[in-house]
């Protein structure tokens, strides 16, 4: 049950990061939906936001462990860049499906990854989803 909460909340991170991180017409970050009625806009930031878990899940993982020096060397802002590369592979994967994420540039897929983890975790740590089961 957590984990749907939790795709449900990247959902909404996912639209919020749209709205503010997207530009007027195809600039900055924006979803390219299913279909043309709000069912379809819907399902796509649903499937959006399961391949987000599925990429860093995986992906992001294994790029965290192998930069672990470069964390070091840059105190930690490698991160954004690590974050930025998600997107893009987000954005990609969406759209060899033809479908779901649209990124402008790599520049903005950092900033709408920057603000996406800012509201997913505001949201997370209001909803308690973000903690671990005790016991």
């Amino acid at each position: 049950m957590r984990s749907i909460i939790r795709v449900l909340v990247s959902a909404f991170a996912l639209w919020l990061t749209t709205l503010i991180v997207g530009g007027s017409g195809d600039h900055g970050v924006w979803i390219d939906p299913v279909n043309t009625d709000d069912s379809g806009y819907l399902l796509t930031l649903v499937l959006v936001a399961l391949v987000f878990g599925l990429v860093n899940g995986t992906l992001g993982k294994v790029i965290r462990i192998v930069s672990i020096p470069l964390y070091i060397v840059t105190l930690g802002l490698f991160g954004l860049i690590v974050n930025g590369i998600m997107f893009a592979v987000v954005a990609w994967l969406s759209d060899l499906a033809g479908f779901g994420l649209r990124v402008d540039g790599f520049w903005w897929g950092v900033l709408a990854a920057v603000v996406m983890s800012i509201l997913s975790g505001i949201m997370n740590g209001l909803l308690g989803t973000g903690k671990k089961r005790e016991g």
